[in-house]
């Protein structure tokens, strides 16, 4: 089959860059699925995505689909001729349904009897034919929120629409799309070489674009290069540049023919929180910043240029002019901020509404530190600070520098209680409160920090569920999923030894304090405890961990997580064992016996006198010894220690099953065996109900 190289490529005005590398994929995504769709063989392919530009180029593409076999089954031979003979009109009508007569069907001998049979060769189509669809389709897809009309054109497109290239080889695909006609012209960069560039052939493309028009149409490679030129120029001042990997990505979609420069600012705005500049810097001007070799904010900026300027010391002093206004707000708002205490800010925070229904933040951050308060004295912290910090948590937010940057709450929260001279701990969790912000990200360092954390996080998620407005689908405009997988994650990786449900109805009796009445009852504690405990299973599906192994101790509810962790951990290492099966099954068995044993009173304990099998007097005297083996491990919380232990139960459950009739005749007996199941059950589920390893 013969093949060539295809490129297409979109020509447009500037695309919105935090956009321009998922749209560039998913073009390249829809058009390659089509092609194999079609049945059409390709080599490798390269996508491109510019500013002004969407590209796609193909190796070794199929110049036509392959041939393909057709057939059609039709009646059966009996069916399709009368007692003389003739075609019935069932033949006639299948015959004509495929474009031919009868004599041109086959018949074809089956174990079921004869039938007429169509069979064809369909020519496959050129790949020239289908190109200009495929390419229309992958546009109409692409995640464009909304699109835009231009001119009085009745397109539309995320922006206006200039030029089209599509070749296949060195011929133009002939169609018109998006009111564009094919061409092989494309356009140079906007300034360096704003004119006409002519792709005689598609594997020309990157190196035209390159070396005659200013353009590195490669995003990753204009990325690579964007990153080397901006650590090189850091090298130069003898700092190191900091990459936020974000930024690089918007950098790169919103140039062309990337130059790095690097400009300074004055020293005197070093003493405001390097926080600050870098958020100046990075979200209003996309500037990288340099720091020393301790981490410490420098007076240097470092800007990417579209334009390869013959004087780039105009262009740095542009930026430098355009920096200082900015960075000169940033030190008014810090100045102005200081004047006020966290304290005395606390009052205005009295109008601002938290929620309609649960009050305003005044009345939150009071929720907050009695929740902290609580927390912190469950794990022998210090319940004041906890207070403290609590109460002053939400008072940056009406400050002027977090109004400007509201990515930098928390942040100057801990500089503001620095200057008024709350204790270190305090001013800490006034930061860590937001921790983890992130999947992944760190956790609060201090425990009043925790405290504080946790609190924030489970007030909301109370109140949010207590007026009956949990997460539906896709929905959680409180983020109360993250909120759920913070609280999770700070409780087991600190080790605290927290009960969740205690922590729900202290949360609870904090808005009822308040007056705030929640809708949804007594139930709300087990509502919100459920919800937060099935945050596990996206956690452990994370770590590998069968969602078996999950269900077996989520079904015991424990409400510690950190106890939780510790119960799965030890079930996932158990269900590795080789006696882990057996014993799963055969506590599958008990629950299904105690299921069916309906209202029959079960004894506590077993009479001994009423053992009469050698297997079952063998299973008691296990148990009663492993109970006294495993209970102190238990106490102790090594689950895992205590699973290995009971595995070594199998043989002697194995030969009970295998010999003893546990529905005897005699209902003394057969109760008294049914005691015996029951507390080799119970002797499992004091760590996870194990039966649940057992799929169904």
């Amino acid at each position: 089959m013969a093949t060539q190289d295809f490129l297409v490529e979109l020509g447009t005005e500037e695309l919105p860059p935090k956009a321009l590398k998922t749209l560039g994929n998913a073009f390249a995504e829809g058009i390659l699925q089509r092609l194999e769709k079609a049945g059409l063989a390709y080599g490798n392919h390269q996508v491109f995505a510019a500013p002004r530009r969407l590209a796609l180029l193909v190796r070794e593409l199929e110049t036509a689909q392959p041939d393909r076999d057709v057939e059609r089954k039709g009646p059966a031979v009996q069916a399709a001729y009368d007692a003389e003979g003739n075609p019935t009109k069932a033949a006639e009508g299948f015959s004509r349904s495929c474009g031919v007569t009868v004599s041109d069907l086959v018949t074809e001998e089956t174990d079921k009897g004869a039938w007429l049979v169509f069979r064809s060769t369909e020519k496959g189509s050129a790949t020239a034919e289908l190109l200009p669809a495929m390419v229309k389709a992958s546009l109409d897809e692409l995640p464009i929120p909304k699109r835009m009309r231009w001119g009085a054109s009745r397109v539309e497109f995320v922006r206006p629409v200039h030029w089209l290239v599509m070749l296949l080889g060195n011929e133009v695909v002939d169609c018109k799309i998006l009111g564009l006609t094919a061409g092989r012209e494309t356009r140079g960069h906007r300034f360096h070489h704003n004119d006409v560039i002519t792709i005689e052939n598609p594997a020309d493309y990157q190196r035209l674009l390159a070396r005659n028009g200013y353009v590195i149409a490669d995003f990753e490679g204009r990325r690579s290069t964007i990153r080397q030129q901006v650590e090189a120029e850091a090298r130069k001042l003898s700092c190191e540049a900091v990459i936020d990997e974000d930024l690089l990505d918007e950098v790169t979609a919103l140039n062309e023919w990337p130059v790095a420069l690097a400009g300074r600012f004055d020293d005197e705005f070093l003493e405001v929180p390097q926080e600050a500049l870098i958020s100046s810097m990075k979200e209003h001007q996309k500037y990288f910043h340099a720091v020393d070799s301790e981490g410490n904010l420098k007076p240097y900026f470092i800007t990417i240029a579209n334009i390869e300027s013959q004087d780039p010391a105009q262009v740095i002093a542009g930026n430098e002019k355009v920096i200082r206004p900015r960075l000169a707000d940033a030190k008014f708002f810090y100045d102005n901020d200081r004047k006020s205490t966290l304290e005395e800010r606390r009052e205005t925070l009295k109008p601002v509404v938290f929620q309609s229904k649960l009050g305003s933040l005044y009345a939150k951050t009071e929720r907050i530190a009695r929740l902290a308060a609580y927390i912190a004295s469950q794990e022998g912290g210090n319940s004041d600070w906890a207070r403290r910090a609590g109460e002053l948590c939400k008072s940056d937010l009406v400050s002027d520098m977090v109004q400007e940057f509201p990515e930098l709450q928390g942040i100057m929260g801990q500089y503001y209680g620095i200057n008024d001279g709350e204790p270190e701990e305090v001013c800490r969790a006034l930061n860590e409160q937001y921790m983890p912000r992130f999947a992944g990200d760190e956790l609060p360092t201090g425990l009043t920090g925790c405290a504080v954390a946790i609190a924030d996080k489970l007030d909301t998620l109370t109140g949010i569920f207590g007026i009956n407005q949990p997460p539906s689908g896709n929905k959680d405009p409180f983020a109360l999923r993250r909120a759920t997988l913070g609280i999770l994650r700070i409780i087991v990786e600190k080790k605290l030894n927290l009960d969740l449900r205690s922590l729900i109805a202290v949360a609870i009796e904090g808005y009822a304090e308040q007056g705030t009445e929640l809708p949804a009852g007594e139930a709300l504690n087990e509502t919100v405890l459920d919800f937060m405990l099935e945050r596990f299973r996206a956690w452990y599906q994370d770590e590998k961990i069968p969602v078996e192994v999950f269900l077996s101790v989520k079904a015991l509810k424990p409400s510690q997580p950190y106890d939780f962790d510790r119960r799965v951990k030890a079930i996932h290492n158990f269900s590795r064992m080789p006696e882990a099966l057996a014993l799963a099954a055969a506590n599958k068995r008990v629950s299904n016996i105690m299921a069916k044993a309906g209202d029959l009173v079960i004894p506590d304990n077993v009479d001994e006198a009423l053992l009469t099998e050698e297997a079952e007097k063998a299973l008691a005297s296990a148990l009663s010894a492993k109970r006294d083996e495993v209970q102190p491990l238990l106490g102790e919380r090594k689950y895992s220690t205590a699973m290995e232990r009971m595995a070594s139960l199998k043989d002697t459950v194995d030969n009970f099953f295998d010999t003893v009739l546990v529905n005897a005749e005699d209902q003394q007996v057969r109760l008294n065996r049914y005691a015996l199941l029951r507390q080799l059950r119970d002797q499992f589920l004091h760590v996870a109900d194990i039966s649940l390893l057992q799929k169904s």
